[in-house]
């Protein structure tokens, strides 16, 4: 994707109040040292040992736009990215086989992380088989039986991945195969695979049709998760981030036997992760996961001196937990922001240019917009400041310009209906 349609795309999620899934680094400000940090200390040799990093983070502390971040940097060094949500409801660190459910289910290329696709997974897998079989990384539909079993043996001969993961990942490369049948039956086979990584089916069907053996379920999925991670390097990526977003209060309406269940599962990450090259597991919670009494990890001893707790400064890379709340924001960071997000507007709509409000017009707009704001507001200022600042600035294209403080409210109703 071009660098214009980038842009643009980032001024239509901004405009609907979404993070963007591309194109974050150009307006962010103040994460740029974290960043670097991590490229230099951990994705440069993520090949040679797993990481595991904490983020702490109030809700609206933007814990999302670093994932984002991270998202971005992680394709530029050429790994994949899963971003799971954890919640209490459905994928809860208690029941790990669901965590590796989500995982497969969210994993991202990098050639496919601007546009999406209905079964992410099965894109890096279309992309493993020509990569395995010394091709150019492409997606093609069809491909020679050479090709095919090529790639096949170089998987079925890597003694790290479990042998019925393999038998999966063959079957999908056979339904690629010139000879394999109607397009459509094989479309309908790659569906069926695909459910096993994601823990759907019965046993019955796949050994019957796939001579697979075994479910991924809760006795094996931390060492499919480790399969998962050899097969990510076997096709020449670096690794695999995955970001852990632990949705607020999560682990409060856990049962005391869940919850336990939850913080072995953690502790176990912990203590195999640098014994899994090419994983990157970075873990983002409020700051109660640290503190709470009841249901924090200072409830577990083992689990709570491995990990620490927040510092009251602003995170470093090789810090275990990186505690965005102690990140200085002012009046100036926000003016910042804003004069990235003019540029990136004007570059997607240069016609506009002219219509456009100037740089010193538009810090006297998010000064006022700033003053507005009640430091005790439960809206974080700046979910407010991006949407107000794309309306200010599409005001200024319909010729109907709202002052600052009109504009404000119109915001925070909006926001408040969200």
């Amino acid at each position: 994707m071009d660098d214009l349609n980038v842009k643009v795309r980032v001024i239509e999620s901004l405009r609907s109040g979404i993070p963007p899934k591309q194109g974050v680094t150009l307006y962010s400000v103040g994460h740029e040292k974290l960043i670097e940090g991590i490229k230099r200390f951990h994705l440069k040799g993520l090949g040679d040992q797993g990481i595991i990093r904490f983020i702490s983070g109030s809700w609206g502390a933007g814990k999302t736009h670093v994932f984002c971040l991270l998202r971005e940097a992680a394709f530029d060094d050429n790994c994949l990215v899963s971003n799971v949500e954890l919640s209490a409801n459905d994928t809860t660190l208690n029941k790990f086989e669901r965590v590796f459910y989500a995982i497969i289910r969210n994993v991202s290329t990098p050639s496919a992380s601007a546009y999406g696709d209905a079964m992410p997974f099965g894109q890096v897998l279309r992309e493993a088989l020509t990569f395995l079989s010394e091709r150019s990384r492409s997606v093609n539909m069809e491909v020679s039986h050479e090709v095919f079993t090529k790639a096949s043996e170089t998987l079925m001969s890597d003694p790290r991945i479990d042998i019925d993961f393999k038998k999966a990942i063959r079957k999908y490369w056979e339904t690629f195969l010139a000879e394999a049948g109607e397009p459509i039956i094989q479309q309908q086979i790659r569906g069926e695979l695909l459910q096993w990584f994601s823990g759907e089916g019965t046993i019955g069907t796949f050994r019957k049709r796939f001579g697979i053996n075994k479910l991924i379920n809760k006795e094996n999925a931390k060492l499919m998760l480790q399969s998962l991670s050899a097969f990510v390097r076997l096709c020449g990526y670096q690794g695999l981030l995955i970001l852990f977003d632990e949705a607020e209060s999560s682990y409060s309406v856990l049962k005391k036997s869940q919850l336990k269940d939850a913080h072995n599962n953690l502790l176990h990450l912990i203590n195999t992760i640098e014994s899994i090259p090419g994983l990157f597991l970075l873990y983002a919670t409020t700051p109660d996961f640290y503190t709470d009494p009841k249901h924090g990890i200072i409830t577990y001893g083992a689990l709570s001196s491995r990990i620490g707790k927040p510092e009251d400064c602003p995170p470093r890379a090789l810090d275990v937990v990186w505690n965005l709340d102690a990140i200085p924001v002012g009046l100036e960071v926000y003016q910042l922001v804003a004069q990235k997000i003019l540029k990136i507007y004007k570059d997607a709509y240069p016609q506009y240019i002219n219509n456009l409000p100037t740089e010193t017009k538009v810090e006297e707009f998010v000064d006022q917009l700033f003053r507005n704001h009640p430091s005790l507001s439960p809206v974080r200022f700046w979910r407010v400041l991006t949407k107000a600042l794309i309306a200010h600035f599409d005001d200024h294209l319909e010729g109907d310009i709202r002052p600052a403080e009109k504009l404000y409210d119109d915001i925070m109703d909006k926001l408040r209906e969200e």
